[in-house]
């Protein structure tokens, strides 16, 4: 028989709570009083672990890097090869095609935002993208593109990133399953200049 899984922490939960309204209303548009209430918990228990909501931000942060990691290594154990690795991150648009579409990619939008507001922590944000870009470029390495795995990591982060800003505009779910083929076809035909050189 499993065991139930522990319950978060009130600090964790207010960071797990602020990361998703952060993601559905925006950092500036979401309060200290949007997140107690999404705990459940009062004021003064949240200042007791949080006194600033950019406090808050910093954590939200480290979670959502923590996630990625998690996410990319999950990915790293799912796909044998760079190909199929590759693959997960283009198949990362369809699993999340319902959130993406209403609300835009979660580390874009961050970013966006915190780059408009010229917040110290904009940065940081932007470190997300930086595990993405070090591990794509890590799979066209082992795909024999050692001399532009970088660009190659680049490119299809930014085409990745359009995809989502579309997506969201036009909330068009055949628009990313189309996208989603075509990088899975650029994919292999990068593979095969890879097994050229």
């Amino acid at each position: 028989m499993k065991s139930a899984a522990p319950k978060p922490s009130t600090r964790q939960e207010i960071v797990e709570k602020a990361d998703l309204l952060f993601y559905q209303r925006g950092f500036e548009n979401t309060s200290f009083a949007d997140i107690a209430d999404a705990v459940g918990i009062s004021r003064g228990n949240f200042y007791y672990h949080f006194k600033t909501k950019d406090d808050i931000l910093k954590e939200v942060i480290a979670y959502r890097a923590t996630k990625t990691q998690g996410m990319l290594d999950a990915w790293a154990l799912k796909g044998r090869t760079p190909i199929e690795r590759l693959k997960c991150f283009a198949q990362m648009l369809i699993d999340n095609r319902k959130d993406i579409q209403r609300f835009g990619c979660p580390v874009g939008t961050l970013c966006a935002e915190l780059a408009k507001l010229e917040h110290p922590s904009q940065g940081e944000a932007g470190m997300i993208f930086g595990q993405f870009r070090r591990w794509l470029a890590q799979q066209f390495v082992e795909l024999g593109r050692i001399k532009d795995a970088d660009v190659l990591a680049m490119h299809l982060l930014a085409r990745s990133q359009g995809i989502a800003s579309l997506a969201n505009a036009f909330h068009d779910e055949a628009f990313i399953r189309h996208e989603v083929k075509q990088i899975e076809a650029w994919v292999l035909d990068a593979a095969g200049q890879g097994a050229q050189k």
